[in-house]
């Protein structure tokens, strides 16, 4: 069942919305990498203390497919979204793929990586 995945895909996307650092410290994995739209790595500190210069103005989910295996799951989306990086606005179309991971703690994102998407249908 994928439920409880495309649950915790949604919890956060919701952190990420509202910057709630402490949510999304207690969902990354220590491990956590991240590979943006142009190869750029961000660890999970990187990714927390990115929110001090990023915020989301809005974050659009669309075509979630969730792939459960034995303690791991891989969620694949399209997101559309208008933020600012440093003051300057940003528009993004991006094609994502998170690795979830279960471990005695429950689970954790362990890797998410960007890909432009122009919006036509693939």
């Amino acid at each position: 069942m994928t439920t409880d995945i495309e649950a915790l895909a949604r919890v956060f996307d919701d952190a990420e919305s509202r910057a709630d650092l402490d949510l999304l410290g207690s969902l990354l994995a220590d491990d956590f990498m991240s590979i943006g739209e142009r190869g750029h790595l961000l660890d999970k500190r990187q990714w927390i203390d990115r929110h001090a210069e990023f915020a989301y103005l809005s974050l659009e989910t669309t075509e979630q497919d969730v792939r459960r295996y034995d303690h791991a799951a891989i969620v694949r989306c399209v997101q559309r979204s208008r933020a600012t990086w440093r003051g300057e606005a940003l528009s993004l179309a991006v094609r994502v793929s998170q690795v979830w991971i279960e471990s005695a703690d429950g689970w954790r994102l362990a890797g998410i990586q960007f890909s432009s998407h122009d919006g036509s249908v693939s």
